[in-house]
């Protein structure tokens, strides 16, 4: 019997290969549903391990399920890789883009998306070596970032037969997750108008740029009428072009947010009829374009107890001097105060920055908290037991999304974090498939919380996931 102390030396043994492939994606950052290098990486490598790769899930180029064995249990690891605009950064601790304006991994995905597909390898060697049967899984899921991956692959079914999922995130502290995120909606709004001269003949116009701003206000009113849990935040996309002109097309692009989905449902029906209102008041014509809609995260706290469980026997990341240095100078390039507000809204205190790492095991602090962000994991904890863990990957209380995050996810302070998660995913998957009970125990808990909500994809009939036209070129 292959133990679970060898199976973390599996990964142990390869943490090089790993961390080249990070590193590769780290350096080749794309945006969600165009991550072309990091799906083509992450299928070759795969393959080379006898993964039976099926591409192109739910019309995404760029996502995919690679599987191994046969039988059940059938367990999956869901992995991304997209990257965030505007976050391009060097390799070092003080802030400076590599490419000015371009994309960079703010989020830690290319740490993501490797170690999920560690873990998923190393299960898939300790089964064949063991003799064991069952099936193990990577899900290759583009655009977490805007909500649509997760989604568009659980409209076709693909997670539907697993017993669990398991997956992970980038965080500044090592722990087992039982916190929820909000649900969300996104959708970009167009009015269609009719140009003028602007100083000439404006009576002849109608403004699409009006119906933008009168449908921003109306919104910004109705925040008063809304649950205080409710985050509704947009941007102007297109304004127009010229003062001088006026504009015959603009659009503004919207998330709605609330800790459940019903509320989300309730908030965007809302939202919806401002828009008509701002259309009706301009005399424009109105365009939805829904990109995608996720639900809330359903922790599962059987799975969480026992991750975490696994993380204490793992034990802690160690840091070098050099290491804490860099952290310590990468806090220091954001704004006096920002991480110690960032620590009080969690509950923690100050002295935390006293150590600008933590490799630690904490214990679980967020149950019963719900994120203000989003995640399309939510709609994959609906459908099976689904596990979370964080490890940390960037130092303490920096804002997320930010290029204190993309400096750490490609040196060695990223890699750390990354190669613990991947054995804290493998060896509770190990568990899973070694002891059924846990498996009943999650699925009970999943059945109990969901029970009078059932999943129904947040999806329009017939929406398709809005890929650039360059993949989908390249897809053919």
């Amino acid at each position: 019997m292959v133990t679970n102390e060898e199976l973390a030396e599996w990964i142990e043994e390869r943490q090089g290969r790993f961390v080249a492939v990070a590193n590769e994606i780290w350096e080749k950052p794309q945006l969600g549903l165009g991550e072309t290098e990091a799906c083509k990486i992450h299928t070759a490598e795969l393959t080379k391990e006898g993964f039976r790769i099926t591409p192109n899930i739910g019309g995404m180029p760029t996502a995919f399920m690679a599987e191994w064995g046969s039988g059940s249990p059938i367990i999956g690891f869901l992995g991304e890789y997209d990257a965030l605009p505007g976050l391009s950064q060097k390799n070092q601790a003080t802030q400076d883009p590599l490419v000015d304006g371009g994309p960079g991994h703010g989020c830690g995905h290319n740490l993501l998306g490797t170690a999920a597909m560690a873990a998923a390898m190393s299960v898939k060697a300790w089964l064949e070596q063991s003799g064991r049967t069952g099936t193990v899984r990577y899900y290759g899921c583009p655009a977490e970032e805007t909500l649509i991956g997760k989604v568009y692959m659980a409209r076709e079914g693909v997670f539907d037969d697993l017993d669990a999922a398991i997956t992970w995130h980038p965080s500044d502290f090592n722990n087992g997750v039982k916190g929820s995120c909000n649900a969300m909606d996104n959708i970009k709004f167009r009015f269609h108008g009719k140009t003028a001269h602007a100083g000439g003949n404006p009576e002849q116009g109608r403004s699409a740029l009006d119906a933008v701003e009168l449908m921003n206000t109306g919104v910004n009113y109705m925040r008063e009428h809304s649950i205080q849990e409710a985050r509704i935040h947009y941007v102007i996309t297109n304004g127009g072009g010229a003062p001088n002109v006026v504009p015959a097309e603009a659009e503004v692009w919207y998330y709605v947010r609330a800790p459940k989905r019903s509320q989300v449902n309730e908030l965007t029906a809302r939202v919806r009829k401002i828009a008509q209102g701002a259309a009706l008041m301009t005399e424009t014509t109105l365009e939805e374009d829904m990109q995608g809609g996720c639900f809330d995260v359903l922790p599962n706290y059987a799975l969480a107890d026992l991750a975490h469980a696994i993380m204490e026997e793992l034990g802690p990341i160690e840091y070098t001097d050099e290491e804490q240095a860099y952290a310590k100078t990468v806090i220091s390039g954001f704004a006096p105060g920002t991480c110690e507000l960032n620590l009080r809204a969690r509950g923690m205190p100050e002295s935390m920055l006293d150590t600008p790492l933590h490799g630690e095991i904490v214990p679980i602090y967020d149950a019963g908290h719900v994120s203000g962000g989003s995640t399309d994991v939510g709609d994959v904890s609906y459908i099976t037991p689904t596990l979370q863990v964080h490890t940390v990957c960037h130092p303490t209380a920096i804002p997320g999304h930010s290029w204190g995050i993309t400096a750490t996810s490609g040196m060695s302070i990223g890699h750390k974090g990354m190669l613990l998660a991947s054995k804290a995913m493998a060896l509770t998957g190990a568990a899973l498939y070694l002891d059924q009970s846990l498996i009943d125990q999650a699925q009970a808990e999943l059945k109990e919380r969901t029970s009078g909500r059932p999943y129904e994809t947040p999806l329009e009939p017939g929406l398709k996931p809005p890929v650039p036209k360059e993949v989908l070129a390249m897809a053919k």
